[in-house]
């Protein structure tokens, strides 16, 4: 039996208490020590973070004498990490001086009153011009001011096994056109090349937004229906025959028995092990996932895999029927946020402006597997040169869409895992999942919805 809704809650609450007595005191315990919180990967054998952070570090520390850098590395999966910063950014005792924000969070966060606007600072920053414009948005508030500054961002599309598509009979140019093309392929594969894993959607309320944003949201946009929230009516919409129409197709993968197990579907490591395993020893044929993959295989990751871009192909995810403009992408990333209570605010942003110059920013985005945020990168012949596929999920952007950056956006994003969760297990059918989101969307929002 799977436990009860309140269980990760509160685990995730416990955790974070202990997670504030490791970090030693507040960020205003020494004035000349910036302490920095980000998220540690929890696979063991991938440091990409930690190795870029400690390396500025040393550079940070080298040109400000007399100054020192307190790495806080918080080890978990995405939900109990928005839990623990939020218990950190409540008092000035556990506030770090800088940390790494989800997109997702960061207006709920700044809601709060947790953040700093950085206006300030950026008015006088000269590489903040050179920033675009829609990664700026991303860490701007309804008050008009920003609170982060985006360390890149991501796109999303399919990634497939060459190797399982040619037993299949399938193309190696593989470029689906719609959903049916998509659903087909998969079929093929569960038909011809059993015991392999033909389609991965992630799903349910384990994978956090993993579910939400790879999963849900992918699809729900390719409809060319109605998004999450309607700009214009400033409404969160409800009754929309997108949303049903996209969990149709989960409720398909799974009820076909398309996708992965549902005891894995459901496992909160699913990606970890698509990354490390499921895709690496050809375990499954598709799958809908970011561009920062290829991260896990590099040299050094703990799961080398050298002839990854001979081994996988790459595919723009289609709308639903192929409409205009064919294809659909979503893309977040995070941004480096000071709290309200830092102690030392001044440095910690001038750790931010050694992270964030061209040839800093440009390693970072090499390392991580990430989409530059900065113009003069983004044309770098380096970064376009630097590992297959980059090309492929920068032109994305084009087609791509952000979620709304709003503060109820969280609750609704869980409104949706429940609703996935519900068709994968089959507890539900699509319209009653629906129906439900529908019923917590109107909570989560105060009823501030527009129907469909």
């Amino acid at each position: 039996m799977r436990p009860t809704a309140s269980a990760p809650l509160l685990l995730a609450t416990v955790l974070a208490a202990g997670a504030l007595t490791a970090c030693g005191g507040g960020s205003g315990d020494d004035p000349d020590t910036v302490k920095v919180s980000y998220k540690q990967s929890m696979d063991n054998q991938i440091q990409v973070m930690d190795d870029y952070l400690e390396a500025m570090k040393k550079q940070f520390e080298k040109a400000h004498p007399g100054k020192k850098v307190k790495l806080v590395p918080i080890k978990a999966p995405d939900a109990e990490y928005y839990t623990k910063v939020q218990q950190m950014l409540r008092s000035p005792k556990t506030a770090p001086d800088l940390v790494y924000e989800d997109t997702f969070l960061i207006n709920s966060d700044i809601t709060s009153g947790y953040l700093k606007p950085l206006d300030p600072y950026l008015e006088k920053w000269k590489e903040w011009p050179k920033f675009i414009d829609t990664a700026k948005a991303a860490a701007r508030a309804e008050d008009g001011r920003t609170y982060g500054v985006p360390d890149g961002t991501d796109t999303r599309g399919l990634w497939f096994s060459r190797d399982v598509f040619k037993k299949a009979g399938l193309p190696q140019d593989w470029q689906p056109k719609n959903w049916a093309e998509v659903l087909d392929a998969a079929r093929t594969v569960k038909e011809k090349v059993p015991g392999v894993v033909p389609l991965n959607v992630y799903t349910g309320k384990p994978g956090g937004e993993t579910s939400a944003m790879q999963g849900l949201e992918m699809l729900l946009y390719g409809t060319g229906k109605d998004p999450v929230y309607d700009p214009k009516a400033k409404k969160w919409v409800v009754g929309s025959k997108g949303f049903k129409d996209a969990l149709r197709f989960v409720e398909t993968v799974y009820k076909e028995k398309l996708g992965p197990d549902v005891e894995d579907a459901l496992d909160p490591n699913m990606a970890t092990r698509v990354r490390g395993e499921f895709l690496p020893k050809g375990k499954l044929a598709i799958n809908l996932d970011g561009s920062w993959l290829p991260q896990d295989w590099l040299k050094g990751s703990g799961h080398e895999w050298p002839d990854w871009s001979k081994e996988l192909g790459l595919a723009a995810m289609p709308t639903q029927h192929g409409q205009a403009p064919g294809k659909v992408s979503m893309s977040g990333g995070w941004t480096w946020a000071i709290p309200a209570k830092a102690g030392n605010p001044d440095l910690a942003f001038e750790f931010i402006e050694t992270m964030q110059t061209k040839e800093n920013a440009k390693r970072w985005y090499i390392a991580n597997s990430g989409i530059s945020v900065r113009e003069d990168v983004a044309e770098d012949p380096e970064y376009v040169k630097a590992q297959p596929g980059i090309r492929f999920f920068t032109d994305l952007v084009a087609a791509t869409h952000y979620r709304p950056a709003y503060p109820a956006y969280p609750k609704v994003s869980t409104a949706m895992q429940e609703a996935m969760e519900k068709v994968t297990t089959r507890d539900d059918s699509v319209d009653g999942a629906a129906s439900g989101y529908d019923d917590e969307v109107r909570s989560a929002t105060d009823g501030k919805v527009i129907e469909r």
